[in-house]
């Protein structure tokens, strides 16, 4: 449990940092992008990947998990811009609960891809779970209607991060050889955010590669956290799905209330309760009836 705990803080240190990045000049797009080469650095020096005997038609061609780490490398970034532009067009609020929705698709996998048992705790946790999160998103609504773009990067935001929830549950399960596909699955995302912003010309900034390397520590820890909690749970990827989610949420909300002054209303408070109780019900109740 120890693991998805720490995988929390981490994700919502990530969330501070990005928040306050702006009064930082630090750019954003320039920040996720260094942060990735500094995730490269932790997965080569502390994880130590394996690439001996593995040439280019070894890992590409032949190699079971490229579908994983081609897939994560390109949508990790690609997430990243789908969230901006959701942001842009559909506003932080909307955006937020594509984000946090995304949840449904790894719940479905859990039971249909990897075969995780539907009992009755659980099926009461994931209940709760989704209602606990619907509480928790409730904030004042914004005016503006959402055009064509903003409902397809809203589509974009709430499939992108579904589908990395599902993979990186995928590569918990490559064991010992999981560090090789995380270094690749960087790689491949630092290349394709450093293409991005050449495209879009650009100005390098000295406070952007500072943020970048503080975002890319936290980030690479919150993944490893998330997958060796996947490890741990190997039988139970519902708990990790939905742990991390409403963790995440509800942890952010009562630091953005100490932190940054944010209002919790009563139904943010009444889902905070939900979300414990939905944990209560994925993890230690079915411990108990099992």
């Amino acid at each position: 449990m120890y693991n998805l705990i720490l995988a929390i803080f981490c994700s919502v240190a990530v969330s501070i940092l990005l928040k306050v990045a702006r009064k930082k000049n630090i750019v954003i797009e320039q920040a996720i992008t260094f942060n990735y080469i500094t995730a490269i650095s932790l997965c080569y020096f502390l994880l130590k990947p394996d690439f001996q005997g593995l040439g280019f038609t070894e890992f590409f061609v032949q190699n079971e998990n490229r579908w994983i780490f081609i897939s994560l490398g390109i949508l990790l970034p690609c997430v990243f811009i789908f969230m901006s532009k959701a942001v842009e067009f559909a506003g932080i609020v909307r955006s937020d609960a594509a984000q946090r929705l995304s949840l449904f698709l790894p719940i479905i996998a859990a039971f249909v891809i990897f075969n995780e048992t539907l009992s009755q705790s659980k099926l009461s946790g994931v209940i709760l779970a989704f209602i606990g999160l619907f509480c928790l998103l409730s904030k004042p609504s914004e005016q503006r209607a959402v055009n064509f773009k903003g409902i397809l990067a809203l589509v974009s935001v709430w499939f992108g991060y579904g589908i990395i929830d599902i993979l990186f549950k995928q590569v918990s399960k490559s064991g010992g050889a999981f560090p090789t596909t995380l270094f690749i699955a960087f790689s491949l995302a630092a290349c394709v955010m450093f293409i991005y912003l050449l495209l879009k010309k650009t100005q390098w900034r000295v406070a952007s590669f500072i943020g970048g390397i503080i975002l890319g520590v936290l980030n690479f820890f919150n993944i490893l956290f998330y997958i060796k909690a996947h490890q741990s749970f190997g039988t139970n990827p519902t708990l990790v799905f939905a742990g991390m989610n409403i963790g995440v949420i509800c942890l952010g909300t009562i630091t953005g209330a100490l932190i940054f002054k944010e209002k919790i209303s009563k139904i943010n408070g009444i889902g905070i309760m939900f979300s414990l109780t939905a944990i209560f019900c994925l993890y230690y109740l079915d411990k108990i009836l099992a």
